[in-house]
């Protein structure tokens, strides 16, 4: 098993799930800051090299992409765009190339270019799920897009099953109670994520999932937490934050609405980790 960008969030906490799970791990990353040999063979290289993947892909029969630029404001608009974009192509299509028929790549929330987006928009509906229209403004998203689209490509080119996996707000316990507080302070924040997050080790369980799910050619999965982040009532944020948005079923209490329908029918993926928002109250001042 390849994991790029193994040294990350997501990469360290799906090294040390599939480690756990008995498999062998290949880790790709630029340099290693926090895993060691003993968590697995470590590959230091560039995941848009040919020679770098070509020779991390030697001796596996799966792929976990993570390794990407997380953000719009990492880098020049062409460095955010070129580095995922050609990333993604290099791995897919070298591990295609050699025989390797199941890979997962991280997409993203992201990706339909909502949350992104720096004009007055909104999702064209609630719940948000993989059909959301797209309308991109920035090259983050339009990097996690086309991404998709390669992973289409090369599974109509060489039989290659693959899952992308559009996680949304995704990070540790810790983290994650920060955007709460500043998403309870100021709710609108949230309102394109649609309030939504993953703690990390869920995220390395759907990774898991996406190995072992019965995926025949190029998937997308959204995922998130059942309930949100935020310590407010969802149909009363919508009516506040969205008001003109349709929604296509009810969001009683804090019920998240993004859709998980397609990662619970197909993988069989519930994220198990849920962050307690804070009270409002601790909140205010």
């Amino acid at each position: 098993m390849l994991v790029t960008g193994a040294d990350g969030r997501i990469g360290r906490a799906t090294v040390a799930r599939l480690r756990e799970e008995g498999w062998r791990v290949v880790a790709l990353a630029p340099r290693f800051r926090t895993l060691t040999a003993a968590d697995a063979e470590l590959r230091v290289g560039d995941a848009t090299s040919e020679a770098d993947v070509a020779a991390a892909l030697e001796g596996v029969d799966a792929v976990v992409h993570l390794a990407a630029v997380p953000h719009w404001d990492h880098g020049t608009p062409r460095e955010v765009y070129t580095t995922n974009v050609v990333s993604t192509f290099t791995v897919l299509v070298q591990a295609a190339q050699q025989g390797i028929r199941r890979a997962v790549i991280a997409s993203s929330i992201q990706a339909s270019g909502v949350p992104g987006n720096h004009h007055d928009v909104l999702p064209a509906y609630y719940p948000i799920d993989e059909s959301l229209p797209t309308v991109h403004d920035e090259w983050y998203s339009l990097s996690k897009y086309s991404d998709e689209l390669t992973a289409r490509m090369v599974a109509s080119h060489w039989g290659m099953s693959i899952v992308a996996l559009r996680f949304p707000w995704t990070d540790e316990a810790d983290a994650l109670r920060v955007v709460g507080e500043e998403w309870t302070r100021d709710p609108v924040q949230g309102v394109k994520l649609g309030w939504s997050y993953l703690d990390v080790r869920d995220a390395a369980v759907a990774v898991s999932r996406s190995l072992e799910a019965d995926v025949d050619g190029a998937l997308v999965v959204q995922l998130a937490a059942p309930r949100t982040l935020v310590p407010f009532d969802t149909e009363e944020l919508l009516d506040r934050f969205a008001p003109g948005v349709p929604r296509e079923r009810r969001f009683p209490g804090r019920t998240v609405p993004v859709s998980t329908e397609r990662a619970e029918h197909l993988l069989g993926f519930v994220a198990a980790h849920e962050i307690d928002p804070v009270p409002v109250s601790e909140t205010a001042g």
